[in-house]
């Protein structure tokens, strides 16, 4: 290796790795802030687990109604069926990326709300209110984490091999059997990973949640809580649970993936 590009990869390597310190500094430190004492005490308190609970389910049906909508209109966006409003679905789609998640939680409001143009039908026609509930949850982790999966099977759909869907097209496969067998299966470690950057997303969504369903608590709207009403003790050690919570669940998945390779 010339003494240039060994220099080149140093460079990269320390600020590559400044990054790295950057993430996972603050989040050692929040993990190991507090003894096993103090972490058993708050997972035995049911108004812990619940939250935690809520967070990990909901965002996982979250990401699973993700997948059912988001990737077949990756499919349309990744074959440009869209036509002259390609740009403007795209748009569309990566918009709640860019829109701050109080506002996203208000927009839902207007549409969910009791008052809202769906909320209201709902809760003058079954007296259902829509609106701080689980269903609500999971329309505010929905909201700003689809672009994820969206983006994600799109960007593996447009990789596959043109000419494989031709071939399987002029052998009588129908549509539908050549995105399942043949795009779908090329495509799955991108379909795998946009679900799991939704499940994590929405693991995590806090303003858009708060704005529609302070009740039933997920884990952020509960750390959040806990911060404003005890201390910052309380409420650490609650999301050093979600923190540790978060890495186990998607360390395994990600080892079980890369296994099934």
């Amino acid at each position: 290796m010339k003494g240039r590009e060994k220099l080149t990869y140093i460079s990269f390597f320390v600020l590559g790795g400044i990054l790295l310190l950057f993430i996972v500094l603050p989040l050692g430190r929040l993990i190991f802030a507090h003894s096993p004492s103090v972490i058993l005490q708050e997972l035995k308190d049911k108004t812990v687990l619940v939250p935690i609970w809520n967070s990990v389910f909901l965002s996982f049906v979250t990401a699973f109604i993700a997948i059912i909508f988001g990737v077949p209109l990756a499919f349309l966006m990744a074959k440009k069926r869209f036509g002259k409003i390609e740009e403007a679905v795209e748009t569309i789609v990566d918009l709640p990326l860019a829109v701050p998640h109080t506002v996203a939680g208000i927009a839902l409001l207007f549409i969910f709300g009791r008052q809202g143009l769906l909320g209201a039908f709902f809760y003058n026609g079954f007296g259902f209110r829509i609106t701080g509930t689980r269903i609500a949850i999971v329309l505010a982790m929905l909201f700003v984490s689809l672009p994820y999966i969206v983006d994600s099977a799109r960007d593996g759909f447009k990789k596959v091999d043109i000419s494989l869907e031709k071939a399987s097209r002029s052998l009588g496969a129908s549509l539908f059997s050549t995105f399942r067998y043949i795009y779908l299966p090329l495509s799955r470690d991108e379909v795998l990973s946009g679900f799991l950057l939704t499940w994590a997303r929405a693991i995590s969504e806090f303003g858009a949640v708060i704005i529609i369903a302070y009740y039933p608590m997920t884990a952020p709207v509960k750390i959040y809580d806990a911060f404003t009403q005890y201390n910052l003790a309380v409420s650490s050690a609650i999301a050093a649970i979600l923190l540790v919570i978060c890495l186990s669940i998607f360390l395994t998945v990600r080892f079980l993936v890369r296994r099934k390779k």
